[in-house]
C-alpha cells in the first residue's frame, strides 16, 4: 500500500459514493468526469482494493468501499468542523451555499429576493435547487434545505420557519364558464387539478382526501409552479398555497369558510455545517424574508381571522 494518497480522491470518492453515478458526482464537484475517474483510480492504486462495482446502473459500493465510506465520512467531519472553527470566525462571508427549495416556496418567493443576499455578500455564490423532493443532506445534496416537517433521524438541525395557509383557487375564467362551487359536493362536477398521485414525495402534499375522498383530480403535474399556471389558464380548481395564489389577478380563492389548510416550512442543515459563516448567514437571511413577510404566508391570521385547519 502507497504511504500516502491525495486527499482529494477521498472527496471524489464520498461524491461517488452519495450520488451514484460518475457524471452527476462529477457536475457536483465541478469537474469533468474523467478527472474524476482517474481520481477515483488513483485512491484505488493507493488502497490496493476495488471500491466500487460498475454497472450500467451506476456505482455500487463494494464490501471494502462500505468500509471506507465509514472513515470518509469521519474525516470530512473533522475537517468540517476545523473549517468552522477557523473560517466560521472570520466576518467574512464567501463560498458556494446549495439551497434546496420546494419548487413553489424556491421559485415563488425565494428566487425574487436572493440577489440581494449576494449583494450583501458579493463573494457568496448562491445555488437555489427548486425542486418537488425531500433534499438528503447527509449526501451533501444541498446545504441548507427547506422541507414540510422536521427530520426525525440524522444529524440534522431544523427551525420551523413558518405556518403557511393554503385554499382552493380558480381562474375568473373558469368560474365564469362553469359556476362558483359554494360546497364541498359540488367539486365532484368541476375539473379539479393536483398532484400526481404516485409522485407525491411528501404526506403533507395529499391535499384532495381532505376535501373529499371520492375527489380524483383529472388534471395533474409533479410541479406546484406548473398546477398554478393550469389553474390560471382556466383548466381547473386546485389547492394551491396563498403565499402564491392570492397575489395572484387571474386567480380567485373559492369556498374560504368551507376549506383552509395549514402547513408548515422548516429550514433544516446538516449539524456539521449549521455554523460555517456562510450557511448561518444565508439560513438567518431566508427565515429573516420569511418572518418579514408573514402576511403573505397567514393572510388570515394577519387580519385578525384564525385559519381553519382541515384535519385528515
Amino acid at each position: 500500500m502507497a504511504e500516502s494518497f491525495d486527499w482529494n480522491a477521498l472527496q471524489s470518492f464520498l461524491a461517488v459514493a452519495r450520488a451514484g453515478r460518475l457524471t452527476l458526482a462529477a457536475r457536483r464537484l465541478g469537474i469533468d468526469h474523467s478527472t474524476l475517474s482517474r481520481r477515483l483510480k488513483d485512491l484505488e492504486a493507493a488502497l490496493e482494493t476495488r471500491l466500487f462495482e460498475r454497472s450500467v446502473q451506476g456505482y455500487v459500493l463494494t464490501p471494502q468501499g462500505e468500509r471506507l465510506l465509514e472513515s470518509a465520512q469521519a474525516v470530512e467531519t473533522v475537517a468540517f468542523s476545523i473549517l468552522k472553527d477557523v473560517a466560521g470566525a472570520s466576518l467574512r462571508i464567501a463560498g458556494t451555499v446549495r439551497i434546496g427549495a420546494p419548487d413553489g416556496l424556491g421559485a415563488n418567493f425565494l428566487a425574487p429576493r436572493l440577489g440581494r443576499l449576494g449583494e450583501l455578500h458579493p463573494e457568496l455564490s448562491i445555488q437555489l435547487v427548486t425542486m418537488p423532493r425531500i433534499f438528503n443532506l447527509t449526501k451533501r445534496e444541498a446545504d441548507i434545505a427547506i422541507g414540510l416537517a422536521p427530520p426525525n433521524e440524522g444529524r440534522l438541525h431544523a427551525r420551523k420557519l413558518t405556518d403557511y395557509e393554503l385554499g382552493i383557487f380558480a381562474s375568473t375564467d373558469y368560474l365564469d364558464r362553469y359556476g362558483m362551487p359554494t360546497e364541498r359536493l359540488q367539486l365532484r362536477q368541476h375539473r379539479l387539478i393536483g398532484y400526481v398521485g404516485e409522485l407525491i414525495y411528501a404526506p403533507e402534499l395529499d391535499y384532495v382526501p381532505l376535501i373529499d375522498k371520492e375527489l380524483e383530480p383529472s388534471l395533474t403535474s409533479s410541479n406546484l409552479m406548473a398546477q398554478l399556471r393550469m389553474t390560471a389558464s382556466g383548466h381547473g380548481v386546485c389547492v394551491l398555497p396563498c403565499f402564491m395564489a392570492e397575489g395572484d389577478p387571474r386567480l380567485v380563492r373559492v369556498m374560504r369558510a368551507e376549506f383552509s389548510l395549514i402547513r408548515s416550512f422548516w429550514l433544516i442543515v446538516h449539524s456539521d455545517i449549521r455554523d460555517l459563516a456562510r450557511v448561518r448567514v444565508t439560513s438567518d437571511f431566508i427565515a429573516q424574508e420569511i418572518r418579514a413577510n408573514r402576511r403573505l404566508f397567514l393572510p388570515r391570521s394577519q387580519g385578525g381571522e384564525e385559519p381553519l385547519a382541515v384535519i385528515a
